[in-house]
């Protein structure tokens, strides 16, 4: 038997930020600047910080997705790690009985091991396999009960997670980059957390101002703004919404895939916590106050996110709840919420059928939504330009 009796760290919220946080929670590494384990917030500034992309996608057999990022997503684990010096001790194998192997020899170091499986395998998030869709993200075991056939995890909620050993195993195997890849880390080499600060901030900057390191520049900072508000409001252009998300069950499934992604905020609040510490780590205090603009603009990103399932169009309004209690009960609860969470899937498929059968919007209804929508996102955008330009002045600053 391998767990860790005295594990009990739950707070992170992120798969990678979160994930790292809980890490180094648990095994009592502190901050310089707090004396207290590095903050998801330190973490999701480090790797890059706060960023907005706009993305459209419709697979054949699927609904559109409307993807809204709030974060850096280019290579952000690794660019925290490496930024704070952190040295990875990392074992793989293509081997089922060496995966375990090597997962049970780190437990019993003493300390919870980093594991990659694929989030959509995991019973616990409540997803119907689907041979089409995978995604292999890290999450953090404490314990592997080979009589017990359990597996606790810790993985964005605030409660331990469990999994048979089997179904574990599964999800670990699925995609050949990551099969049974393990790790574990050092601590971080503090005398790097002022540049690691630096860079994470000008990464911000350069994601919002200039272009990014792939894909088109109209996805990405303040032109991503205007160009989704361009999509609302010009009807003929290339992947408008009039065209790609038209009047009925399409424009329900775009408007909850983009609930989904900003409901908290977009991450702004958690950006601006990072501020705060930044201002202290590099000696400059009126980073404080970019972050209060961050802050401001989370509240304004929460705006949007009611805007698009509205409380006037009732079902919609009962979706948005739908979505925001399957998010809570999942991070409240855990596992132990998969009926409830089931019902309010099901609850909300009746809800679209409904909305379907009699939208709510056409001719200029449907126009005066969607240009609604496009002034909330530009008066977003105009925030977070004061905000990042702001951000510059401040770090520059000698």
């Amino acid at each position: 038997m391998s767990i860790l009796q005295d594990y009990n760290q739950f707070s992170g919220r992120h798969y990678e930020t979160g994930t790292l946080a809980n890490y180094y929670a648990y095994r009592g590494i502190k901050a310089p600047h707090t004396n207290r384990p590095p903050s998801e917030a330190l973490l999701m500034g480090i790797s890059g910080g706060a960023v907005m992309g706009y993305f459209f996608f419709h697979y054949e057999g699927y609904d559109p997705i409307v993807r809204i990022l709030t974060r850096n997503t280019f290579d952000p684990w690794d660019t925290m790690l490496s930024r704070l010096g952190v040295i990875q001790n990392v074992k793989q194998t293509t081997k089922k009985e060496k995966g375990i192997k090597n997962l049970l020899e780190g437990l019993e170091e003493g300390g919870p091991v980093v594991v990659w499986a694929d989030h959509f395998s995991l019973p616990y998030n409540g997803y119907t396999y689907d041979p089409g869709i995978w995604g292999m993200l890290p999450l953090l075991v404490y314990g592997y009960e080979v009589d017990q056939d359990r597996v606790s995890i810790a993985d964005r909620a605030a409660v331990p997670l469990h999994v048979d050993t089997e179904t574990f195993q599964e999800s670990r195997a699925r995609i050949k980059k990551d099969k049974y890849r393990i790790a574990t880390y050092d601590p971080p080499q503090w005398n790097k957390l002022e540049a690691a600060v630096q860079a994470g901030i000008w990464d911000c900057i350069s994601l919002y101002t200039e272009k990014p390191p792939k894909g088109s520049k109209n996805n990405f900072g303040i032109l991503a703004f205007n160009h989704w508000a361009k999509l609302l409001n010009n009807p003929k252009i290339r992947n408008s919404w009039e065209k790609v998300l038209p009047a009925g069950d399409l424009m329900t499934a775009g408007l909850m895939s983009a609930y989904g992604d900003i409901f908290n905020g977009a991450d702004r609040a958690l950006y601006g916590d990072f501020l705060n510490e930044a201002a202290i780590i590099l000696n400059k205090p009126g980073l404080e106050a970019v972050g209060d603009l961050f802050r401001q603009s989370g509240e304004k990103w929460k705006q949007l996110a009611e805007m698009l399932l509205p409380d006037d169009v009732p079902p919609m309004a009962e979706i948005r709840q739908a979505l925001k209690a399957r998010y809570t009960l999942f991070v409240e609860r855990g596992g132990a919420s998969l009926e409830e969470r089931n019902n309010l899937q099901t609850r909300i498929k009746t809800l679209r059928e409904l909305i379907a059968a009699d939208f709510p919007w056409g001719g200029d209804s449907l126009d005066r939504f969607r240009g609604g929508l496009a002034d909330q996102i530009l008066a977003i955008c105009d925030l977070e330009k004061t905000a990042v330009e702001r951000l510059r002045d401040e770090i520059s600053e000698r």
